[in-house]
């Protein structure tokens, strides 16, 4: 049996005992008073879901909407993700690890909201993305860029693009048998050296290994249905 939560729900899951001595999380407002009262639950505030296999956890109602999708994906692969995405009308789920919104900024107008700068550099991942560039593209000096981005997104321009570039990077090693220096190429990262790198620091393994996994996983799913 597999059981997630959203938000305030980690209080239930956490009444059931079912968090005790597993990492979990919740909105941040709630994070103190649930590591509070529960001491044998380690509470993490700055993540916006966990994935302990069959407990999960998540943030915010939105951080819901990313554990969701997170399950999706886990479950039916990324192709799948991605169409439920489109359907709701919601970009891919951010990565779990990603801050919550803590501190946050409500744009004053929309030149200043970075929401269309995020879906275009969804687009051109294999352009030049550095902070110039798309500060640029925003119509914003560097370090204008850099404070509305931590306000509004919870991380760095440099971060945000790495990890969407590994998620362009997941999806092709788990929808295709492109070569790694073509999967490198594809998702916007200089060499393949490169993108095991981010793909060590962001995923935990290498690109083959994460292929190797998910294919087997794929044909467990299969055999199971």
């Amino acid at each position: 049996m597999r059981v997630a939560s959203i938000c305030t729900g980690a209080f239930v899951l956490a009444a059931t005992g079912a968090l005790d001595g597993l990492r979990a999380t919740t909105h941040w407002r709630g994070a103190a008073e649930l590591a509070r009262r529960y001491p044998a639950i380690d509470v993490d505030a700055d993540v916006l879901y966990v994935d302990n296999g069959n407990v999960l956890t998540s943030a915010g109602a939105a951080a819901g909407l990313d554990l969701c999708l997170h399950l999706v994906r886990r479950d039916l692969g990324a192709e799948a993700a991605a169409e439920v995405a489109r359907d709701a009308v919601m970009p891919l789920e951010r990565a779990g690890g990603q801050a919550q919104f803590i501190v946050h900024e409500p744009p004053a107008s929309d030149h200043t909201s970075i929401g269309q700068l995020l879906t275009w550099i969804d687009q051109n991942l294999q352009k030049d993305l550095s902070l110039p560039v798309i500060a640029r593209r925003a119509a914003m000096s560097t370090r204008t860029l850099s404070r509305h981005f931590r306000a509004q997104v919870g991380t760095t321009p440099a971060d945000w693009i790495a990890r969407t570039r590994i998620r362009r990077a997941q999806r092709l090693l788990e929808t295709t048998r492109l070569a790694v220096e073509r999967v490198a190429a594809e998702s916007g990262f200089g060499s393949a050296a490169v993108m095991r790198q981010h793909f060590g620091e962001i995923v935990g393994t290498t690109p083959l290994a994460y292929r190797l996994a998910f294919s087997r996983g794929e044909e467990q799913r299969r055999a199971n249905h």
